[in-house]
């Protein structure tokens, strides 16, 4: 049901697609109403949230817009990419299905933060700018632990050339360029935190590709998919 970081104390998970009720093509471990049976959904959250140990009722969740907005999570729904909190109790939740759910921990200093990257937030820094809003929160870059989940490999990422040119002349390595127009999305945003100050050993990732059969894929189910959620809380 949830892949977990070792680097990361605090409780948290990267779901997988199996062991929840929906059915196909959203089988099974659906977070996403949005073409699903809300009522399995609301099934698959609960006991997905209660097998982490959090409260069903506190989960601060977004309406993802592919934007680089951070905001300090309130229970309910919020409009951004990213959250940023310290309130003990309060599950932070993203959605993904290609795009990177990155999940934020001082463990020093009580804050947690979770950041949905695709291209859009990438491009703009969003795993930079989730550092800055923790530091608002009294956080410390030099204890803060990042979990990168999975999400679409560079093999499979194949994008436009206006898409490779914004991040080229946003700074970006050709490293992040393999096999011509394929993006690498993992290290592009492994870039920008290490760019932020944080070192290798404060980066964990679960190098794990969406369009493996244990994921829900946008690119590889042509957009009918369900939605996996990356979820950390104090």
């Amino acid at each position: 049901m949830w892949l977990t970081s070792p680097l990361i104390s605090a409780k948290h998970g990267f779901s997988v697609r199996h062991g929840g009720v929906s059915r196909a093509p959203f089988d099974s471990l659906n977070f996403d109403d949005r073409q699903d049976d809300p009522a399995l959904v609301q099934q698959n959250r609960t006991l997905a949230l209660q097998a982490l140990g959090f409260d069903p009722e506190k989960v601060a969740r977004l309406n993802q817009i592919h934007s680089c907005e951070v905001l300090e999570a309130q229970a309910g729904i919020q409009t951004a990419d990213a959250l940023v909190s310290c309130e003990p109790g309060l599950a932070l939740a993203i959605g993904t299905a290609d795009c990177y759910p990155l999940l934020f921990h001082d463990p020093v200093n009580g804050v947690v933060g979770a950041a949905h990257a695709g291209w859009k937030g990438t491009v703009g820094r969003i795993g930079a700018r989730t550092l800055e809003a923790m530091e608002r929160l009294g956080a410390d870059r030099q204890h803060i632990q990042v979990a990168i989940g999975p999400g679409i490999s560079a093999a499979q990422y194949w994008v436009g050339p206006e898409v490779s040119k914004q991040f080229r002349d946003a700074g970006f390595p050709e490293g992040c360029f393999p096999e011509g127009q394929h993006l690498d999305l993992l290290q592009a945003n492994r870039f920008v935190l290490l760019e932020a100050g944080l070192s290798e050993h404060q980066l964990w990732t679960a190098g794990r590709c969406s369009t493996e059969t244990d994921f829900f894929s946008y690119r590889r189910d042509a957009g009918v998919t369900g939605r996996m959620w990356a979820v950390i809380g104090l």
